[in-house]
């Protein structure tokens, strides 16, 4: 009782806030309010992860199995929105979140055992330090959390490579072609890895990352995102 009575306290001094639309959050409630996750722009590709357009922007590019999305990318949209604050205003539990929220929709579609480890894309050593975490590896952690899977930061990024953003298909394949390594301090990681990032465009970067794993004697490289964008 007395454990209730300070968390009541608590949350009375220092209430906390949905992440997304900061109403105030209540006991069962982590990062987002139950509004704000019911209006998550859910895809179902979990229920076609073998062919689907996802898989259709990778095709040639890379030898991978299942390609997936937490949320489809909007512009202005609900998604968006948590991508800009996951990279801009520090919210690392609203990414784990995001992870744990997928990890369950994938445990519940038959998922569970499907993979060894999960790998997260790795954001060059100078951003990482700048921002304090990498929202892809908070994401694979959720993930990993609900499918009883380790992480393992099995790649490097070893330049540092201009924004991607505004870049067409063919410049950011070229952007990335040799950013990435395998961390030599990291063996046996397994034949089947998931590999997560915070978004696909052009698939550019989960194929130059898929690719890597493969040439390092991975057998399967399946693909995860928090959002797919057009």
């Amino acid at each position: 009782m007395r454990l209730f009575f300070v968390k009541d306290f608590l949350d009375l001094l220092f209430p906390r806030n949905c992440l997304q639309c900061g109403t105030i959050l209540h006991d069962r409630e982590v990062n987002l309010c139950m509004v704000c996750k019911g209006t998550l722009p859910v895809t179902s590709y979990h229920l076609r992860p073998y062919n689907n357009d996802l898989c259709d922007k990778v095709r040639g590019l890379t030898s991978v199995g299942a390609v997936m999305s937490f949320l489809k990318f909007t512009k202005g949209g609900n998604s968006q929105k948590i991508l800009h604050k996951l990279k801009y205003r520090n919210k690392p539990q609203l990414a784990k979140e995001l992870g744990l929220l997928y990890g369950t929709i994938l445990k519940t579609n038959g998922f569970e055992g499907h993979w060894d480890v999960i790998v997260p894309v790795p954001l060059h050593v100078l951003k990482q330090r700048r921002r304090g975490y990498n929202q892809s590896e908070q994401f694979g952690l959720g993930i990993a959390e609900v499918l009883g899977l380790k992480l393992q930061n099995v790649l490097i990024r070893k330049k540092f490579t201009e924004t991607q953003t505004k870049k067409s298909r063919l410049e950011r394949m070229d952007n990335v072609g040799e950013v990435f390594e395998a961390n030599p301090s990291i063996t046996g990681t397994g034949t089947s890895i998931l590999l997560v990032d915070d978004v696909i465009t052009t698939g550019a970067t989960l194929c130059a990352c898929a690719n890597v794993l493969l040439a390092n004697g991975t057998n399967k490289v399946d693909l995860v995102t928090i959002a797919a964008g057009g």
